[in-house]
């Protein structure tokens, strides 16, 4: 696979793609693991990834530095996600036994029963390229120590962070098949969901691809979890904290320079403060540091790819030609690689690009409303919903929108974000299913139900209607 460094334009070393026999060789290896790791006590895979979380912070310069040469990110949020990495790990070292352990249920008073949680085999986790390490370890911390094996098909221009994670999973004591990763490009992962030996398939990704993904687990009866875009609604009452919420929102726009599911993509602000919002807000955008990457002093870092760039660049013009407002950028920075500046739209038309698609780069597009009702039709007016953020000084207001807001996670005077502890996933076009936490772990396992009863107990109550 190629590979081309986005700050400065560079082709790097490129990655030789896995043949059919790599990959056929992968996949009868995952099955046989399988076997053997379902078997292994949960507190021994609690230990392993304790071990990969201590092997994530020994080789933290190596990731970061990796992760800010293949897709741009700013350093310091490179070192960030190796902690994020490990902190996921540690969760789940600590908790996955108690969030695994049988449900005793209530029944025959002659009888045993409960629900015991079983691991699957192997899955297909389908990785995006914008949080290369923490995307994959969200999967496979809770569902590798699960007794599952994974299989990472990750996004074509961050193979090194392909192999690179699998190394970390051998270096943590693994077995070989535990966790492995196929460097194959998107055309061959059909074939993969297809194969008898997957039994199940996650994607993190665009909602094209989820709905590729999903029409094929479906034909195949493979369970799925997808996780897809967001446009995720910003909004600010006339009771908020204006400085807070917009120094939160700078970050929350163009955090990953803009490339992130749950940044916040469309700024709902109350009429009262509306102005003042605007301008605290493109003041903080305006004093972003935007530099070299690897300058630990940087905030801002290029798009990942030349055409992620220019699909931005046109969906802001788009927008501007649709009767918006430019406050701030707009246009592709004169230097090499990909570079897009932070950008904020007002006067936005509720028809526009901005207002009816997923902008997956810095470009936050603002609305006008007159009260609460109209703040949440505008933050519901859209096919995705992911997450939400809602800010005010009235915990009680802000409480009650939240639950009013079409989203999978919302927020009162805190950005979107994920956390190890707590569901991540979306409703509507956003997708089905949640990763992480006691809710996450519980997606890739057979929930058995369990009865066991002495031969011949309580013949009398047999229930001849079985189904």
């Amino acid at each position: 696979m190629d590979r081309t460094n986005p700050a400065t334009g560079e082709s790097l070393d490129p990655v030789p793609d896995d043949s059919e026999e790599d990959v056929d060789a992968a996949l009868d290896r995952a099955v046989e693991t399988f076997e053997e790791w379902k078997d292994v006590p949960i507190r021994k895979r609690q230990e392993l990834i304790a071990n990969a979380g201590e092997v994530l912070r020994e080789n933290d310069d190596e990731y970061a530095e990796l992760m800010t040469r293949e897709m741009g990110k700013p350093i310091a949020s490179s070192y960030a996600e190796v902690e994020k990495c490990a902190w996921v790990c540690d969760y789940y070292a600590e908790r996955a036994a108690e969030h695994l352990q049988d449900e005793r249920i209530g029944g025959e008073s002659h009888a045993e029963t409960y629900v015991t949680y079983e691991p699957l085999g192997p899955i297909l986790a389908v990785m995006p390229w914008n949080f290369p390490f923490w995307q994959v370890f969200r999967f496979a911390a809770p569902h590798v120590t699960a007794g599952n094996v994974g299989l990472l098909k990750h996004a074509s221009n961050v193979p090194g962070c392909a192999q690179a994670i699998q190394e970390v999973f051998e270096e943590a004591g693994f077995p070989e098949g535990a966790f492995q990763s196929l460097v194959v490009g998107s055309d061959r992962a059909e074939e993969v969901i297809e194969d008898d030996r997957v039994v199940a398939v996650t994607l993190t990704g665009s909602e094209a691809a989820g709905r590729s993904v999903a029409e094929t687990a479906g034909r195949n009866l493979e369970k799925s979890v997808l996780e897809l875009g967001g446009s995720d609604p910003f909004v600010v009452l006339d009771d908020a904290d204006l400085d807070s919420a917009a120094e939160t929102g700078a970050l929350a726009r163009t955090i990953n320079s803009g490339q992130s599911c749950i940044a916040a993509k469309r700024f709902v602000v109350h009429a009262s403060v509306y102005d003042e919002f605007v301008e605290k807000f493109v003041a903080e955008m305006d004093a972003l540091a935007v530099g070299d990457p690897t300058d630990e002093d940087t905030d801002f870092g290029p798009q990942a790819r030349e055409d992620l760039l220019e699909d931005v660049h046109e969906q802001v013009q788009d927008t501007l030609d649709a009767g918006a407002t430019l406050e701030l950028g707009g246009e592709p920075m004169d230097r090499e690689g990909f570079w897009y500046p932070p950008t904020v739209l007002t006067d936005v038309p509720r028809d526009s690009r901005a207002a009816t698609e997923e902008v997956f780069g810095p470009a936050a597009a603002v609305f006008e409303v007159e009260d609460d009702e109209e703040a949440v039709e505008v933050a519901n007016d859209h096919h995705l919903g992911l997450g939400a953020s809602v800010w005010t000084d009235d915990l009680d207001r802000g409480e009650r929108l939240a639950h009013r807001l079409d989203a999978g996670m919302t927020f009162v005077n805190q950005l979107t974000k994920s956390d190890p502890r707590l569901p991540f996933g979306g409703v509507k076009d956003s997708g089905y299913g949640r990763e992480l936490s006691r809710h996450g772990i519980r997606e890739f396992v057979n929930r058995k139900t369990v009865w066991v009863q002495a031969a011949g107990a309580s013949e009398d109550d047999v229930d001849v209607v079985t189904e």
